[in-house]
């Protein structure tokens, strides 16, 4: 063999949480063990009719069988651009507003490339998903993590950040309903993000893959976000110092649009100073494995984003940019089904694990249930889920693997009916004695 030398931007990139638990699901498959996979946010549930059908209709089209550019997305981007406005009431340019993605996770991975120069911080969610470091690795960048506690509502502190780091900071990155805590953010949270990020030249970045999973007992939440025709306020760094430490979790206090449960961080910043959001249709679509998403926001990061996608790659086939402009305009009664069905799930999970003594607290979005590791467990998350997998088939994902704040718990997914995830409850509580 050749003494082979690879760049030092990949040893960061040797430990993820979703391959580790993947092997230690092939070792507990090997040994015989029924494996009950609750470690991958992967949608259980199928694509609607309407968008395979628009997808199925596409392959005997051969105009949709070449390259497919830029200038051929604009459908795609124009039902992007309207469904933004219709569930949010911030105008939207698709010519220049709107990028497609193969899913957000690119985004998130390749526009730190166009952000960062070697050295650079980005600052992150801690515990968060780990496409957001790894971008950030593939720039030669550097992190600074943003500790997330209950205490705080699973909320970064800005104030925290220390004046060194801010100087030679050049990006934040945020994403609520959030992956793994499942905690959510109100309007105001985002908007002191916002003036954070103009003060301090920041490019705030928000991944929002789960603006449909919320559930909501009480109707809609009241509108009073942002004119999107006003201007926001800078504050002074007194002023975002004040805000971190008032923030107030009350009903009334957590804005929403008429439409939508949550809010965009482009509520925050509709004039799009400084913002670029990225939205999937894996979870709201259940369309995961047809890899389609988009970014949407300022558009002179949208230029930069698209300059490192066009040295990359095209863009998917056109097929499934047709699939997914069925689901933007179409009904949307499948995506009100998969949150009844998520609620469902979320509900027999949290009651089972009471059952067994394990008190954990009920999120109000995403498809997570993000745990606090019981004794003698609590500082030992991934040896938790590897002797878990091992001994009872059940698999979680480690909450050490999002980030050191996320040591202590544990994320499982709700991807597999009730009478099966009570039964990895019952699996665990006998791991537990």
């Amino acid at each position: 063999m050749t003494n082979m030398q690879f760049a030092k931007r990949l040893q960061p990139l040797q430990s993820n949480v979703f391959a580790d638990m993947d092997r230690a699901k092939a070792i507990a498959l090997a040994a015989g063990r029924e494996v009950i996979d609750l470690s991958l946010g992967s949608s259980d549930l199928p694509a609607e009719a309407h968008v395979i059908e628009a997808i199925a209709q596409s392959l005997g089209d051969r105009s949709t069988h070449g390259y497919l550019l830029f200038n051929g997305t604009l459908g795609f981007r124009e039902a992007a651009a309207n469904w933004y406005e219709q569930k949010f009431g911030i105008k939207v340019d698709p010519q220049t507003e709107v990028l497609p993605l193969i899913g957000s996770q690119e985004g998130t991975a390749h526009l730190p490339l166009a952000i960062l120069n070697p050295g650079d911080f980005a600052l992150l969610l801690d515990p968060g998903y780990p496409s957001h470091a790894g971008g950030v690795y593939l720039a030669s960048g550097q992190i600074y993590p943003m500790p997330l506690r209950a205490e705080n509502d699973f909320l970064p502190v800005f104030a925290d950040i220390p004046a060194p780091v801010l100087a030679q900071s050049r990006m934040m990155v945020l994403s609520y309903p959030h992956n793994p805590t499942a905690a959510i953010a109100p309007i105001s949270f985002f908007q002191e993000a916002v003036a954070f990020c103009q003060q301090h030249n920041l490019v705030l970045v928000h991944d929002f893959p789960y603006v449909d999973l919320v559930f909501q007992e009480t109707g809609n939440w009241t509108d009073s976000s942002p004119n999107p025709k006003s201007k926001i306020v800078r504050l002074s760094e007194v002023e975002v110092q004040n805000r971190s430490t008032e923030r107030s979790r009350s009903v009334s206090e957590r804005s929403r649009s008429p439409k939508s449960l949550v809010p965009s961080i482009l509520q925050a910043d509709p004039e799009k100073s400084v913002s670029i959001e990225f939205f999937t249709l894996s979870k709201s679509y259940n369309m995961g494995g047809f890899r389609i998403g988009y970014a949407i926001g300022n558009a002179e990061l949208i230029n930069a984003l698209r300059q490192v996608k066009a040295a990359v790659d095209f863009n998917q086939y056109r097929g499934i940019l047709n699939g997914a402009i069925a689901a933007l305009t179409g009904p949307q009664v499948g995506v009100k089904s998969a949150v009844a069905i998520f609620k469902q799930r979320r509900d027999a999970f949290i009651s089972a694990l009471h059952r067994i003594g394990w008190n954990v607290a009920t999120p109000e979005a995403t498809m997570y249930i993000w745990a606090k590791l019981p004794s003698p467990w609590s500082q030992n998350s991934i040896e938790f889920c590897t002797q878990l997998v091992k001994q009872t088939g059940v698999a979680a994902s480690p909450g050490a693997g999002f980030g050191k704040s996320g040591e202590g718990y544990v994320r499982f997914a709700l991807v597999h009916e009730p009478a099966l995830l009570e039964t990895a409850v019952e699996r665990m509580a006998k791991f537990l004695r």
